[in-house]
């Protein structure tokens, strides 16, 4: 469920106009006649089951990599008018973003509808974006800003303000929004550097922005990565928590495959369960299409 007056609130270049709707997806909310290129991050890769931990780094030097490749594919992109070509060339937004939470959550054996899952994807958010803004703002250092930039600065840096706010746990403070959002649970992120890394993503994406600018209007969004999700083969797409824990994979040439989804013997074994035990649970979800 979307609101226009939370859209716009958060808008990083209301001098050019309003946001009045999003992409038919719903992950892309800008001008009308802009577009954005995708590229989604399977979340699970970074984590590492033995040593129970996140590889904040690795997720961090993807973040600013992927935002590199993003800015160049604006050149290299062919849009279906000539306006979008024009105004997307003109704000330079990136669509980078992530999938797979679901199954992350999963493998660390946190609920999906839990105060540490939503905490950990809050954190995970923040510092993709806010390493994303960083960077952005590093190009802009060299290549300069955005052209829509000089005219929006004003309202952009607000919009950084209050995400850096956010990301450092404030509860007040906000600039020129009518609903605080909900700010970084700290005590709930299961991994400190998690917390301390979303915090320096949004300091770097303040102090660089400041004096450079930003050479994208806008870099993240959360897409529902369905054709990107099954290439990474990811267990869930997007934001989302899984479907189902059995599912049937088509095969091309002819047939079906059933597969029990990745996570859930790692699930297990983060709750404490024991291998046969384990074994016995996968074998009945896989026979019966569910653990019920």
């Amino acid at each position: 469920l979307h609101f226009n007056t939370t859209m716009n609130d958060w808008h990083t270049c209301p001098a050019s106009g309003d946001i009045r709707a999003s992409n038919p997806c719903s992950e892309y909310m800008f001008l009308d006649d802009t577009a954005c290129n995708l590229a989604s991050a399977n979340l699970i890769t970074f984590y590492d089951t033995s040593a129970k931990l996140f590889d904040v780094a690795g997720y961090e030097h993807l973040c600013r990599l992927w935002t590199v490749v993003l800015e160049i594919s604006v050149m290299m992109a062919q849009f279906p008018s000539k306006a979008i070509a024009e105004l997307s060339y003109e704000f330079r937004t990136l669509g980078l973003g992530f999938a797979n939470i679901g199954g992350l959550l999963m493998t660390m054996g946190l609920s999906y509808d839990s105060k540490e899952g939503r905490a950990l994807c809050g954190a995970l958010s923040a510092i993709m974006t806010g390493t994303s803004y960083a960077t952005s703002a590093e190009m802009a250092k060299e290549l300069g800003p955005f052209p829509g930039y000089k005219k929006n600065a004003a309202h952009m840096l607000r919009v950084i303000r209050n995400h850096r706010r956010a990301a450092h746990g404030e509860s007040r403070g906000y600039e020129g929004i009518a609903v605080n959002p909900v700010p970084l649970d700290y005590a709930s992120v299961p991994q400190t550097e998690i917390v301390e890394r979303a915090k320096h993503a949004w300091d770097q994406a303040l102090e660089l922005g400041e004096v450079n600018g930003f050479r994208n209007a806008q870099t993240t969004v959360v897409a529902p990565t369905g054709t990107i999700g099954l290439v990474m083969d990811c267990d869930t797409t997007g934001i989302e928590p899984d479907f189902a824990l059995v599912k049937f994979k088509k095969l091309a040439g002819g047939g079906y495959w059933k597969i029990i989804n990745r996570a859930v013997p790692e699930a297990l074994r983060a709750l404490g369960y024991r291998e046969s035990d384990i074994a016995e649970i996968e074998a009945y979800a896989v026979g019966h299409g569910s653990l019920s």
